[in-house]
């Protein structure tokens, strides 16, 4: 036993078929030592932070698009920013947790986190404000796989990390939660006050708010967190990140440019760029030493079981309900912050539920807990079947947001345990990564369905091809979170799953 400046360090080594893991862990030694409860404060704090920025735009995006004067098809891209840079960044940063220091890339994640979002409310054109937001879901993916890796080595396993990595997927549904009631709160009295006569106070409002918060969090973590780290031999996997984001990128592209008709032959043929440069990346990652995602785990049917539970709960979930507040504005013409109570609905029941899922270890298994998610967030999404037709009132929403949340929250708890214990232990953010990493690339995916299939609805009024357009995605929605339920399932009957 050694040590450094962090502290003691435990260094052991473990052989393979592959390269040498040599794995550390170092602890902070006098005040900067912190419990296994000051971890999960800090990080899942973090945690909320970074989901506010995720959902809370969401409640502004006409208040947005009319400021920034931003087309209809971009408009994919205002919604899926930060989901795209959270799916092309993701795996790289667990990877880079897991060798470079958990503790570090928490650290740099909550600070760049804090500046892109001051940089987005100071954004004067769609495209820059595009870019800062996807250099916000990059951040944000330093600062959950890097968490979450931090939590499954403060909390080893049993019944405390099951309370844990519950707690933190609690995280994630008050932050989806209190994300829209932040910006939906802060718009109006930003227009009430002094900032009233500055361009686009109303939607710029909120970002100031969690730029500032966020950096305030930025400042408190030296010396507060244990750093831990397991690093392999071989250099960062560069080349697979880079092409796991065009690979992304060209898919948003090729959903995005269809609502302009199916038929063109530019969708296709970045949309087949986009399967040949998936494929390029499986090729990249069975050949890199230190790979993003490790090729033989796709091999092993408890991976593939929570990485599809990730896929889809952002396919099915995540991309109809980011869509949803902008389509509940256009069509019964609520306000933002009336929008922000009703999304407030659906996350705040998906945090009740999922505070209360750690009830449910032992009795029902994760593959059965995720479906049970996934078909109850459809029986939600199905009950606001007409919902936005002309003459509706946002009191018919409730009841499907109530069940709807209830599945999101049966999701929430059941996915963070699932990706941490879906891998070997020293590779735990590198799970965090790749179960993060399906969720958004299928929340960019799932946005990006919406807007499509609701966009191209044709009806007598305005109105009412908002309404039919709202049944196609909810539609979108309900079959895949059915499909969803039928392939976790399925993965997880012939394997272990916990």
């Amino acid at each position: 036993m050694g040590r450094g400046t962090d502290g003691p360090t435990r260094t052991r080594t473990r052989t393979g078929p592959g390269a040498a893991v040599r794995e550390r862990e170092r602890r902070p030694a006098g005040p900067a030592r912190v419990t296994g409860r000051g971890v999960l404060l800090l990080t899942t704090v973090a945690t909320v932070l970074a989901m506010m920025n995720y959902t809370g735009p969401l409640v502004t995006v006409p208040a947005t698009v009319a400021d920034l004067g931003t087309g209809v098809s971009a408009q994919s891209w205002l919604l899926n920013g930060t989901p795209l840079g959270l799916a092309a960044v993701l795996l790289v940063a667990g990877s880079l947790a897991d060798d470079l220091g958990r503790r570090r890339m928490f650290t740099v994640g909550v600070l760049a986190l804090g500046v892109t979002t001051g940089l987005g409310a100071l954004a004067p054109s769609t495209v820059l404000f595009t870019v800062a937001r996807v250099a916000q879901g990059a951040a944000s993916a330093a600062v959950l796989t890097s968490s979450l890796g931090l939590i499954a080595h403060a909390f080893p396993g049993g019944a405390a990390r099951i309370k844990a990595t519950g707690m933190w997927g609690a995280g994630v549904s008050a932050g989806i939660a209190l994300g829209p009631l932040l910006f939906g709160a802060f718009g109006p009295l930003a227009t009430a006050s002094w900032a009233a006569g500055l361009r686009g106070a109303e939607w710029r409002a909120g970002y100031v708010v969690l730029a500032v918060l966020l950096l305030l969090l930025a400042a408190l973590l030296p010396g507060r967190l244990p750093e831990w780290r397991t690093p392999r031999e071989g250099r960062a996997d560069v080349a697979g990140a880079v092409v796991l984001g065009a690979a992304a990128v060209a898919l948003l592209a090729g959903l995005t440019w269809g609502r302009d008709g199916w038929g063109a032959v530019r969708v296709w043929v970045v949309l087949g760029a986009a399967l040949v440069l998936a494929a390029v990346f499986l090729a990249v990652e069975r050949r890199a030493p230190a790979p993003l995602l490790a090729p033989g785990l796709l091999r092993q049917r408890r991976f593939l079981g929570a990485t599809a539970g990730g896929l889809f709960t952002g396919l099915a979930v995540l991309g109809f309900f980011s869509y949803l507040p902008t389509l509940m504005q256009q069509a019964l013409g609520l306000g933002p912050f009336t929008v922000s109570l009703l999304s407030a609905v659906w996350a705040g029941t998906a945090l009740l539920v999922a505070l209360q899922a750690r009830r449910l270890t032992g009795r029902v298994t994760a593959p059965r807990q995720l479906a049970a998610g996934f078909l109850l967030s459809a029986l939600g999404v199905a009950t606001l079947w007409n919902g936005l037709a002309p003459g509706s009132t946002w009191k018919g929403l409730v009841l499907g947001l109530v069940v709807a949340g209830a599945g999101s929250g049966l999701l929430n708890a059941a996915l963070p345990l699932v990706a941490v214990e879906s891998v070997p232990p020293e590779r735990a953010a590198m799970g965090s990564g790749a179960n993060n990493t399906a969720r958004y690339l299928g929340a960019s995916t799932g946005v990006a369905l919406s807007v499509a299939v609701s966009t191209t609805a044709h009806a007598d009024t305005l109105r009412e091809a908002l309404a039919e357009g709202a049944n196609r995605a909810s539609l979108t929605s309900i079959a895949l979170s059915v499909v969803g339920a039928g392939v976790v399932l399925a993965l997880g009957r012939r394997g272990a799953t916990r």
